[in-house]
């Protein structure tokens, strides 16, 4: 019985963390974007910034989830590993979206969240998706 109460306080710590990171994924989109990014999504149905926050999500998501799954022995170790990890994904997101920004005509934020569909977005989100297997990777 121990064991599950132990379990259980170990899922409920890494799902708070994860909230967290999450929670902070959205803010990195935020403000990265012009306009309100709760409103553009929720009130005005923009899908590119559905898709670009969606992208950082998962990605987020993916890092938390391997951290986790590679976690070591050490409860203590493993959370702060989480952290760590997590907040680095979130940095090299924001790096990656703003070195696409350098390369590419105009101002990628005011575009990812125009009404009409854009490239940028997928281009966006394959950034996202990608940056985080890569820390993936690095943490295996």
């Amino acid at each position: 019985m121990s064991d599950i109460v132990n379990g259980l306080g170990r899922a409920t710590a890494y799902g708070g963390l994860g909230l967290v990171l999450l929670l902070l994924g959205i803010v990195l989109v935020d403000v990265l974007t012009p306009g309100k990014l709760g409103r553009q999504i929720w009130e005005e149905r923009n899908r590119n910034a559905a898709t670009v926050l969606s992208s950082a999500l998962l990605g987020i998501g993916g890092i938390v989830f391997t951290s986790i799954w590679t976690t070591y022995e050490d409860f203590g170790k493993g959370l702060v590993s989480t952290a760590a990890f997590g907040v680095l994904g979130l940095v090299m997101m924001a790096v990656a979206f703003l070195v696409v920004d350098l390369v590419t005509p105009g101002r990628l934020g005011a575009t990812l969240v125009e009404a009409e569909p854009h490239p940028a977005v997928w281009v966006t989100a394959s950034c996202n998706l990608a940056v985080s297997a890569l820390i993936s990777a690095s943490i295996a």
